[in-house]
Protein backbone atom coordinates (compact mmCIF):
# COMPACT_ATOMS: atom_id res chain seq x y z
CA UNK A 1 0.00 0.00 0.00
CA UNK A 2 0.76 3.71 -0.15
CA UNK A 3 2.69 5.27 2.72
CA UNK A 4 -0.33 6.85 4.74
CA UNK A 5 -0.67 10.41 4.93
CA UNK A 6 0.27 12.54 7.96
CA UNK A 7 -2.73 12.82 10.85
CA UNK A 8 -4.84 15.75 10.12
CA UNK A 9 -3.99 19.27 12.02
CA UNK A 10 -4.80 22.83 11.43
CA UNK A 11 -7.32 23.95 9.18
CA UNK A 12 -8.27 19.74 8.50
CA UNK A 13 -9.17 19.68 12.42
CA UNK A 14 -12.25 21.82 11.59
CA UNK A 15 -13.67 20.07 9.08
CA UNK A 16 -16.45 18.02 8.81
CA UNK A 17 -15.85 14.67 10.64
CA UNK A 18 -15.62 11.80 8.12
CA UNK A 19 -18.45 9.25 8.40
CA UNK A 20 -17.31 5.79 8.96
CA UNK A 21 -19.56 2.62 8.95
CA UNK A 22 -18.06 -0.57 10.58
CA UNK A 23 -18.39 -4.46 9.34
CA UNK A 24 -17.08 -6.86 10.98
CA UNK A 25 -18.81 -10.03 12.71
CA UNK A 26 -16.55 -9.98 15.80
CA UNK A 27 -17.82 -7.78 18.08
CA UNK A 28 -14.38 -7.39 20.02
CA UNK A 29 -12.96 -5.96 17.06
CA UNK A 30 -16.00 -3.73 16.45
CA UNK A 31 -15.64 -2.38 19.68
CA UNK A 32 -12.11 -1.54 19.31
CA UNK A 33 -12.83 -0.31 15.97
CA UNK A 34 -15.35 2.00 17.26
CA UNK A 35 -12.93 3.34 20.20
CA UNK A 36 -10.20 3.98 17.72
CA UNK A 37 -12.04 5.61 14.68
CA UNK A 38 -13.84 7.93 17.89
CA UNK A 39 -10.45 8.83 19.12
CA UNK A 40 -8.87 9.96 15.85
CA UNK A 41 -12.02 12.21 15.16
CA UNK A 42 -13.98 9.98 13.00
CA UNK A 43 -18.26 10.28 13.11
CA UNK A 44 -19.34 6.30 13.26
CA UNK A 45 -22.84 6.18 11.64
CA UNK A 46 -23.57 2.76 12.04
CA UNK A 47 -22.19 -0.61 12.31
CA UNK A 48 -22.73 -4.16 11.07
CA UNK A 49 -22.30 -7.97 11.52
CA UNK A 50 -23.09 -9.88 7.98
CA UNK A 51 -22.87 -8.95 4.27
CA UNK A 52 -27.25 -8.61 4.64
CA UNK A 53 -27.03 -6.21 7.50
CA UNK A 54 -24.09 -4.38 5.73
CA UNK A 55 -25.82 -3.35 2.42
CA UNK A 56 -29.24 -2.43 3.89
CA UNK A 57 -27.69 -0.10 6.93
CA UNK A 58 -24.93 1.27 4.85
CA UNK A 59 -27.34 2.32 1.85
CA UNK A 60 -29.54 4.00 4.59
CA UNK A 61 -26.64 5.47 6.05
CA UNK A 62 -24.79 7.09 3.37
CA UNK A 63 -21.19 7.03 5.50
CA UNK A 64 -18.28 8.41 3.84
CA UNK A 65 -16.52 5.81 3.98
CA UNK A 66 -17.05 1.38 4.68
CA UNK A 67 -14.18 -0.45 6.60
CA UNK A 68 -15.31 -3.81 5.57
CA UNK A 69 -13.73 -7.12 7.14
CA UNK A 70 -12.95 -9.23 4.46
CA UNK A 71 -14.48 -12.61 5.79
CA UNK A 72 -18.44 -12.33 6.97
CA UNK A 73 -20.51 -15.16 7.93
CA UNK A 74 -22.86 -15.09 4.88
CA UNK A 75 -20.03 -13.62 2.37
CA UNK A 76 -17.59 -11.69 1.61
CA UNK A 77 -16.11 -8.18 1.99
CA UNK A 78 -15.78 -8.18 -1.47
CA UNK A 79 -19.33 -8.73 -2.37
CA UNK A 80 -20.13 -6.07 0.15
CA UNK A 81 -18.10 -3.49 -1.58
CA UNK A 82 -19.04 -4.32 -5.08
CA UNK A 83 -22.94 -3.95 -3.59
CA UNK A 84 -22.56 -0.95 -2.44
CA UNK A 85 -20.33 0.12 -5.66
CA UNK A 86 -23.38 -0.50 -7.88
CA UNK A 87 -25.96 1.62 -5.61
CA UNK A 88 -26.63 5.31 -7.50
CA UNK A 89 -24.99 6.67 -4.77
CA UNK A 90 -21.49 4.61 -3.83
CA UNK A 91 -19.85 3.91 -0.88
CA UNK A 92 -16.07 4.36 -0.44
CA UNK A 93 -14.85 0.56 0.83
CA UNK A 94 -11.65 -0.03 2.67
CA UNK A 95 -11.23 -3.77 3.51
CA UNK A 96 -10.33 -4.76 6.74
CA UNK A 97 -7.52 -8.74 5.67
CA UNK A 98 -6.64 -11.35 7.44
CA UNK A 99 -4.73 -12.50 3.81
CA UNK A 100 -1.00 -12.07 3.28
CA UNK A 101 -0.73 -8.49 0.98
CA UNK A 102 -0.84 -10.57 -2.02
CA UNK A 103 -4.23 -11.90 -1.63
CA UNK A 104 -5.45 -8.34 0.12
CA UNK A 105 -4.49 -6.46 -2.98
CA UNK A 106 -6.56 -9.06 -4.91
CA UNK A 107 -9.18 -8.86 -2.95
CA UNK A 108 -9.29 -5.05 -3.50
CA UNK A 109 -8.94 -5.08 -7.00
CA UNK A 110 -11.53 -7.57 -7.26
CA UNK A 111 -13.90 -5.40 -5.27
CA UNK A 112 -13.38 -2.33 -6.48
CA UNK A 113 -12.23 -0.77 -3.05
CA UNK A 114 -10.30 2.00 -2.72
CA UNK A 115 -7.21 -0.04 -0.45
CA UNK A 116 -6.84 -2.24 2.13
CA UNK A 117 -5.18 -2.73 5.81
CA UNK A 118 -3.88 -5.76 6.97
CA UNK A 119 -5.38 -6.68 10.45
CA UNK A 120 -2.60 -6.04 12.64
CA UNK A 121 -1.94 -5.98 16.48
CA UNK A 122 -0.69 -2.74 17.23
CA UNK A 123 -0.81 -0.43 14.03
CA UNK A 124 -3.73 1.49 14.76
CA UNK A 125 -1.97 4.86 12.78
CA UNK A 126 -2.00 2.92 9.65
CA UNK A 127 -5.64 2.30 9.64
CA UNK A 128 -6.78 6.07 10.95
CA UNK A 129 -4.72 7.39 7.88
CA UNK A 130 -6.00 4.87 5.19
CA UNK A 131 -9.44 6.09 6.40
CA UNK A 132 -8.87 9.48 5.84
CA UNK A 133 -7.47 9.19 2.58
CA UNK A 134 -9.63 6.94 1.12
CA UNK A 135 -12.21 9.00 2.91
CA UNK A 136 -10.89 11.87 0.65
CA UNK A 137 -11.08 9.82 -2.61
CA UNK A 138 -7.40 8.21 -2.69
CA UNK A 139 -7.00 4.92 -4.67
CA UNK A 140 -4.29 3.59 -1.64
CA UNK A 141 -3.14 0.45 -3.81
CA UNK A 142 -0.34 1.59 -6.67
CA UNK A 143 -1.44 1.92 -10.26
CA UNK A 144 1.08 -0.34 -11.25
CA UNK A 145 0.30 -3.47 -9.02
CA UNK A 146 -3.82 -2.47 -9.39
CA UNK A 147 -2.70 -2.77 -13.40
CA UNK A 148 -0.54 -5.75 -12.83
CA UNK A 149 -3.37 -8.18 -10.69
CA UNK A 150 -6.00 -6.88 -13.12
CA UNK A 151 -4.02 -8.03 -16.15
CA UNK A 152 -3.43 -11.83 -14.01
CA UNK A 153 -6.90 -11.57 -13.62
CA UNK A 154 -7.91 -11.29 -17.35
CA UNK A 155 -5.60 -13.64 -18.30
CA UNK A 156 -6.96 -16.11 -15.79
CA UNK A 157 -10.60 -15.51 -17.12
CA UNK A 158 -9.19 -16.05 -20.59
CA UNK A 159 -8.49 -20.18 -19.70
CA UNK A 160 -10.80 -22.38 -18.05
CA UNK A 161 -10.02 -21.85 -14.79
CA UNK A 162 -10.88 -24.47 -12.49
CA UNK A 163 -15.03 -25.31 -12.35
CA UNK A 164 -15.83 -21.66 -13.58
CA UNK A 165 -18.33 -21.68 -16.63
CA UNK A 166 -17.97 -20.24 -19.58
CA UNK A 167 -20.42 -17.51 -17.95
CA UNK A 168 -18.61 -16.78 -15.11
CA UNK A 169 -15.03 -16.08 -16.91
CA UNK A 170 -17.03 -13.84 -18.74
CA UNK A 171 -17.92 -11.95 -15.56
CA UNK A 172 -14.45 -12.54 -13.79
CA UNK A 173 -13.15 -10.64 -17.18
CA UNK A 174 -15.40 -7.19 -16.27
CA UNK A 175 -14.45 -7.64 -12.72
CA UNK A 176 -10.93 -6.85 -13.57
CA UNK A 177 -11.67 -4.48 -15.71
CA UNK A 178 -13.15 -2.29 -12.97
CA UNK A 179 -16.77 -2.73 -13.73
CA UNK A 180 -19.36 -2.88 -10.80
CA UNK A 181 -22.09 -5.10 -10.77
CA UNK A 182 -24.33 -2.85 -12.28
CA UNK A 183 -22.17 -2.25 -15.35
CA UNK A 184 -21.75 -5.66 -15.96
CA UNK A 185 -25.66 -6.25 -15.71
CA UNK A 186 -26.03 -4.29 -18.45
CA UNK A 187 -23.34 -5.50 -20.36
CA UNK A 188 -24.55 -8.60 -20.48
CA UNK A 189 -28.42 -7.88 -20.49
CA UNK A 190 -29.28 -10.33 -17.29
CA UNK A 191 -30.65 -9.71 -14.11
CA UNK A 192 -28.84 -8.13 -10.85
CA UNK A 193 -29.24 -11.72 -9.10
CA UNK A 194 -27.45 -13.47 -11.73
CA UNK A 195 -24.43 -11.42 -11.78
CA UNK A 196 -24.38 -11.70 -8.23
CA UNK A 197 -24.58 -15.48 -8.04
CA UNK A 198 -21.80 -15.48 -10.83
CA UNK A 199 -19.81 -13.02 -8.56
CA UNK A 200 -20.38 -15.22 -5.37
CA UNK A 201 -18.69 -18.11 -7.47
CA UNK A 202 -16.16 -16.11 -8.77
CA UNK A 203 -14.77 -15.65 -5.74
CA UNK A 204 -15.02 -19.22 -4.44
CA UNK A 205 -13.10 -20.16 -7.62
CA UNK A 206 -10.38 -17.57 -6.92
CA UNK A 207 -10.22 -18.75 -3.22
CA UNK A 208 -11.89 -15.97 -1.38
CA UNK A 209 -14.50 -18.38 0.47
CA UNK A 210 -17.37 -18.04 2.38
CA UNK A 211 -19.22 -19.51 4.64
CA UNK A 212 -22.15 -20.02 3.07
CA UNK A 213 -24.03 -18.46 -0.81
CA UNK A 214 -24.44 -15.18 -0.67
CA UNK A 215 -26.55 -13.18 -3.48
CA UNK A 216 -25.67 -9.85 -2.47
CA UNK A 217 -27.92 -7.16 -4.91
CA UNK A 218 -27.18 -4.22 -6.07
CA UNK A 219 -31.05 -3.00 -6.54
CA UNK A 220 -31.49 0.29 -4.35
CA UNK A 221 -33.68 -2.03 -1.84
CA UNK A 222 -30.42 -3.84 -0.99
CA UNK A 223 -31.74 -7.09 -0.23
CA UNK A 224 -30.27 -10.74 -1.33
Amino acid sequence: METPAAPRGGEQASAAPIRVFIVTDHELVRQGLRELFEDEGFEIVGEGSSAAEAIRSAALLQPDIAVLDDRLPDGTGIEVCRALRSRTDPVTCLLLSGYDEDRAARATVLGGASGYVLKQVGDNTELANAVRRAARGTILIRPALRERIAERLKAAAATSLGTMTTREREVLFFMATGMTNRQIEQKLILPGQVIAGCVSSVLEGLGFARSKPAYISSDDEGLF
